[in-house]
């Protein structure tokens, strides 16, 4: 029996090592390289110095909505396709431009590093070039800023301070580097900032009824209003004066989504009323039918005389990784 018992058992192991070398290798990738935000764009030169690269310059470059200043979506890095190999290959978010018998834009995952994605587009000519790139621009922009929110989410969590106070208070969590700390906490409302060089980066937490955005009505004026009252009660100013939108400029506003709930995202400019303090900000209202609200989540940067698009980025990543704990 003991006999049998072996032969058998070796049999199996025979026929499972025989099934496993049959299978393909698993692929072993080199880690993806380039700071978030930056673009890499394959193309040759004579492209990129022409009506293409002026229109790749045009959608990639484009200011970034709800900044004081003009910044750029992305800094890119153009380089030819022959000098596209070896470690260039590496780099995070690329988008490769080429003549071809055929027009396509394609998206590949991880193509030769990881993590990492590479936007494929081609067109028989110049003018097919720049016609699928103005078509195509939104999808492409979307792929991108998805990856990008994704790596900053990744980096992000290496490290988390203790959300305990948004679980309790409000239901939810986020992803909160540790470097943020809790500067004010009510029953309706949370204040969490982080200190840098030149000011601060905050995230502000708080609810307010399903009747308080109008959905037919004005929204981005019942954002506004709810931003000047409850904000400007709640965040308070060392030297004085009142946090509230900045009156010179409308907002933008979007229909977004946080963990599969609808939500508004207002993009603009917050202003402390008669002093020289101003910056950018990035807000979103949650609809939770479930409790009756809507959770409004916002991030605002104060940094003056300093570019802001990647601390706004920073704060967008954290809100998107917004979860409710109970959710139905």
């Amino acid at each position: 029996m003991r006999i049998r018992y072996f032969l058998a058992l070796l049999g199996v192991l025979v026929l499972a090592a025989c099934t496993n070398s049959e299978k393909e290798p698993a692929r072993i990738y080199a880690e993806s390289n380039g700071n978030i935000n930056n673009l890499q764009i394959v193309m040759s030169n004579d492209l990129w110095e022409g009506r293409v690269g002026e229109a790749v310059r045009s959608v990639f470059a484009a200011p970034v909505d709800g900044l004081p200043q003009d910044e750029p979506m992305y800094n890119m890095n153009q380089i030819p396709p022959s000098a596209f190999s070896g470690f260039a290959k590496y780099n995070r978010t690329f988008v490769q431009f080429s003549q071809s018998d055929s027009t396509y834009v394609r998206y590949a995952n991880n193509p030769y590093a990881k993590p990492q994605l590479g936007v494929f587009v081609g067109a028989p000519d110049k003018e097919g070039l720049i016609n699928t790139l103005n078509e195509k621009s939104e999808d492409i922009l979307a792929a991108i800023k998805a990856t990008e929110i994704a790596e900053k989410q990744r980096r992000i969590n290496k490290s988390l301070m203790s959300t305990a106070p948004l679980q309790e208070k409000m239901g939810v969590n986020m992803m909160i580097p540790t470097a943020y700390r809790v500067a004010k906490e009510e029953d309706n409302f949370l204040w969490i900032r982080k200190d840098i060089r030149t000011g601060s980066l905050n995230i502000i937490v708080y609810e307010v009824g399903l009747d308080a955005i109008d959905p037919n009505g004005e929204v981005i004026n019942n954002i506004i209003k709810l931003r000047d009252s409850i904000g400007g009660d709640n965040v308070t100013v060392d030297e004085g004066g009142r946090f509230i939108t900045e009156e010179a400029y409308a907002p933008f506003i979007f229909e977004s989504e946080i963990d599969g709930k609808f939500a508004y995202e207002t993009k603009g400019t917050w202003e402390v009323r008669d002093k020289w303090m101003a910056g950018p900000f990035v807000n979103y209202a949650i609809r939770d039918e479930a409790n009756n609200r809507y959770l409004i989540v916002e991030g605002f940067t104060f940094a003056p005389s300093i570019d802001k698009r990647d601390y706004q980025f920073e704060l967008e990543a954290i809100l998107k990784s917004l979860k409710f704990e109970n959710k139905s």
